[in-house]
């Protein structure tokens, strides 16, 4: 018979998945994470030996995984260090077993040059697949998985100089992988965080760089299952909530107000994709009625920080670009706005969401 129950949220083990380019700080990250949530803490490493390259940062022990990268060489492992009673385990790198020397897509492309039949592969090696995610989803410990990025290389034009920067698009993973876990991260090539899935709702809309405080503020959420709190604000003026014992998590991530630092972080993934920063202002004055970009609220900076997220699809910058190529940029913005043409009404309607 079905019944019905009262939703309650209840303790739960972490699954996070930590996204970006080379550079960007995922290992660092991961580790830095793990120590605040505390306990023992064990790592995978798939990066030939790299993961101990960290070992000034605290105590953590390793177990390094070579080629060929199948599923059952990380389930054994996770199995392992469950049985050796470590609380956090780290997946470094999560890609491999997805495009590394015979990872899935290897398995996949053998079974399918024997057979001639690519889509019959896929019965094959969608089952190993998922015996990978349901060992992470079951494990008893907390899971902290790194992906690699796929990269792309953009031109930027910087105080008159054109440089190249390296921008991290979709994880090297199989489509839908995001959905397995409680909070997926983003990292850029200056270390900074963007939650594009986060069930905890602690770093929706926020940029931070991961820290230990990051860790004890997720461990607090999966352990006393208390609703987020409002983060970023001085914890010097948090006396009076403290003689009241809020225990409420805690964190290092700041939520952007209309300031300088705000505009930066906008115009620094504008950059990074090597977009126009005079069209993208235009594009925005033009969109929201506005005269300056210190007059976006809150909430349309929110939109703009989900619509560059986005650019990270390539069709999707393709589309940004060609709006803001339409722009017909002033010498400086008008009170009153003369009526806009259609590919201008068309930048205004640019919402992917």
């Amino acid at each position: 018979m079905v019944q019905f129950h009262k939703a309650e949220r209840k303790k739960s083990r972490l699954r996070l998945a930590i996204a970006g380019p080379a550079g960007s700080g995922k290992t660092y990250s991961a580790l830095l994470i793990a120590f605040g949530i505390g306990g023992k803490v064990a790592m995978i490493d798939t990066e030939r030996g790299s993961g101990e390259l960290y070992a000034h940062l605290g105590e953590y022990d390793v177990c390094e995984i070579t080629s060929p990268f199948t599923p059952e060489k990380y389930i054994d492992a996770i199995h392992e260090a469950e049985r050796a009673g470590y609380g956090v385990i780290i997946i470094d790198s999560l890609s491999h077993a997805w495009a590394g020397e015979g990872g899935l897509l290897d398995i996949h492309g053998h079974i399918a040059d024997r057979s001639g039949n690519s889509w019959a592969a896929w019965r094959k090696v969608t089952p190993k697949h998922n015996q990978l995610v349901e060992t992470m989803l079951q494990s008893p410990c907390h899971i902290i998985a790194t992906m690699r990025s796929k990269m792309e290389y953009v031109q930027v034009s910087e105080n008159g100089k054109t440089t190249i920067k390296k921008v991290g698009m979709n994880p090297i993973q199989r489509d839908g992988m995001e959905y397995e876990f409680t909070l997926f991260l983003d990292l850029d090539q200056e270390h900074i965080a963007t939650a594009t899935k986060d069930r905890t709702s602690l770093f929706d809309g926020k940029f931070f760089k991961p820290s230990t405080e990051t860790g004890k503020a997720l461990i607090e959420w999966l352990e006393h299952g208390r609703a987020p709190v409002q983060l970023g604000q001085d914890p010097e003026n948090q006396s009076e909530k403290a003689n009241q014992q809020d225990h409420s998590p805690k964190s290092n991530v700041t939520d952007k107000p209309t300031s300088s630092n705000g505009l930066r972080i906008l115009f620094a993934k504008i950059n990074s994709f090597g977009l126009s920063k005079e069209a993208y202002k235009e594009y925005c004055y033009h969109k929201y009625n506005i005269q300056s970009m210190k007059q976006l609220s809150p909430s349309q900076r929110e939109e703009q920080i989900r619509i560059l997220n986005s650019l990270k699809n390539p069709d999707r910058l393709e589309e940004f670009k060609k709006i803001l190529e339409a722009q017909q940029i002033p010498q400086a913005p008008q009170v009153v706005v003369p009526p806009a043409s259609s590919d201008q009404q068309a930048a205004r309607e640019f919402n992917l969401f």
